[in-house]
């Protein structure tokens, strides 16, 4: 019995060290788990932050490029028809949209619904605005027709809410 007692004597004290130690190292261990895993969260958002402010740049570019009164100056030809404009202006937005479609995985999903609805919005301006020229008719009556639709909204362009939206944004992120 004596030596059932003298070897717990020895055996719990030395578990209590073993048990000790064993969750020191552990908590050490999981910090510096922890802090790898911070500088690699860091070390991404440094290299992620200068792509995110490229996206939005290149977004803004965009919605400043869709807004009828740079578009009709940039697309509009001489001797053009009303139907070919409205094509060619459709066809721009598209193309545009397409080429900016890899954008929205750095930006959030309520700014790029606004671009979205910014794009929409336009082309459905446009195309209420080509109902009302017959196309055979010179592009410049539809240019006239799609500035006069567009001043005479109630609101902004749905472009310049959009960048409001996207300034905003990025405001608060940096």
């Amino acid at each position: 019995m004596e030596a059932i007692v003298e070897i717990l004597k020895i055996i719990l004290p030395a578990v209590a060290v073993f048990l000790a130690a064993f969750f020191l190292v552990n908590r050490f261990l999981e910090s510096d788990r922890q802090k790898r895993e911070h500088e690699l969260k860091k070390e991404a958002q440094k290299n992620i932050t200068p792509l995110k402010i490229q996206a939005y740049e290149r977004i803004i570019i965009y919605l400043e490029r869709i807004h009828p009164n740079t578009m009709i100056v940039r697309v509009n030809k001489h001797g053009m028809t009303s139907h070919q404009l409205h094509q060619e202006l459709i066809k721009a937005i598209k193309t545009e949209y397409e080429h900016n479609l890899a954008q929205q995985i750095y930006m959030s999903y309520g700014a790029w619904e606004m671009v979205k609805n910014a794009k929409e919005e336009i082309i459905k301006l446009i195309n209420i605005s080509s109902t009302k020229i017959a196309p055979d008719h010179n592009s410049n009556e539809l240019a006239m027709m799609i500035l006069n639709v567009s001043a005479n909204l109630d609101k902004k362009m749905p472009s310049e809410m959009a960048i409001e939206y996207i300034k905003k944004e990025i405001a608060q992120i940096f």
